[in-house]
């Protein structure tokens, strides 16, 4: 009879690290992996830019957070910033994939905690997709400029892909759901050179000769969410099925800031949040983070918490950012 538990896959997570703020979401996204997945199969990869001509200053973690990813099982992988850097940090998911080892990836950005049992998920590598817990941020759309449907089928005629198969008819024309688009906090590809190359290829072709009917629109720090979509299409990807539904569900949680965290994520999220900074080593240094300190050693956390209803959030992202900063609760 076959075995009827599933063989458990092995990938690559990776992340990236930096001084500063990702390199304690880091360590808290570590910890969560170490802490819920013990026996994960695969390999937690944290991506460092390295000092050159792109940074202003060294970006290296410094030795403590990396002392501390290492004593949580991370690898601390080097890459070199060849085409963003300090201008465009969020190009570092880019430029960091062709440093990865030859194997699947799943890409997190660091302020994730992983919160189930990632054998739940079920991917299949060689489709690719990405994150829809997103809002419609791009493209604005200007009085008597191009439409939604105008300005995606131009990228789409940019790089020879098939534009009307990436659409969600069940979608009006016009409104941006209809249109393939996603967040960026997680994406995955059977390959990290191939997906990387072509990832850096299309972001570098709409930046120095976007189709005209990109004119008007603003591209930072929207540039690695306008070529997203296309690249995954390129790979016949697109967007996640069911077996996927613990990303942005009850397996892992892209929580942005601590105190969207606290306002508006499950009970779980925050035991896995709270369990992981109490671990003593880990809080020395979480510690020297300022909304780590106030938020979760000081309690400020539970104050943000007692001001939302859960199961009754406002609809836009940017209600609960204004009531927070209106209680001095927002710390980023």
């Amino acid at each position: 009879m076959p075995d009827p538990t599933p063989k458990r896959q092995a990938y690559t997570i990776m992340a990236i690290g930096q001084a500063g703020r990702l390199q304690y979401e880091a360590i808290l996204l570590a910890g969560s992996l170490r802490l819920t997945n013990p026996d994960f199969p695969g390999e937690l990869i944290i991506c460092e830019p390295q000092p050159g001509p792109r940074w202003k200053a060294d970006p290296r973690m410094s030795p403590a957070a990396r002392e501390a990813l290492e004593g949580l099982g991370a690898r601390i992988q080097p890459f070199e910033n060849r085409e963003f850097g300090q201008s465009y940090p969020h190009g570092n998911k880019i430029e960091a994939l062709p440093s990865l080892p030859d194997r699947p990836f799943l890409f997190l950005d660091t302020d994730t905690l992983i919160t189930g049992d990632l054998g739940r998920l079920r991917f299949d590598f060689a489709t690719p997709s990405a994150s829809m817990r997103r809002e419609g941020t791009w493209p604005r759309l200007e009085l008597y400029g191009p439409g939604y449907g105008a300005i995606w089928k131009s990228l789409y005629d940019k790089f020879g892909l098939d534009y009307p198969s990436s659409l969600d008819l069940s979608q009006p024309d016009e409104y941006w759901q209809r249109y393939l688009y996603f967040n960026a906090g997680w994406f995955f590809h059977e390959n990290p050179r191939r997906f990387g190359a072509r990832f850096l290829t299309y972001a570098r072709a709409i930046l120095e000769t976007p189709p005209p009917e990109l004119v008007l629109q603003e591209m930072n720090p929207w540039l690695d969410q306008v070529a997203l979509p296309l690249v995954i299409h390129s790979f016949e990807g697109g967007r996640p099925g069911p077996e996927l539904a613990g990303l942005d569900g009850d397996v892992t949680c892209h929580y942005r800031t601590l105190p969207l965290l606290y306002a508006r994520e499950s009970d779980r999220v925050v035991e896995v949040l709270e369990t992981v900074a109490e671990d003593k080593p880990l809080r020395r240094i979480l510690r020297e983070y300022e909304p780590i300190k106030t938020m979760v050693y000081q309690n400020r956390g539970k104050r943000a918490r007692a001001l939302f209803d859960r199961g009754d959030l406002p609809r836009r992202e940017q209600v609960i950012r204004n009531t927070l900063k209106r209680e001095g609760l927002w710390l980023r």
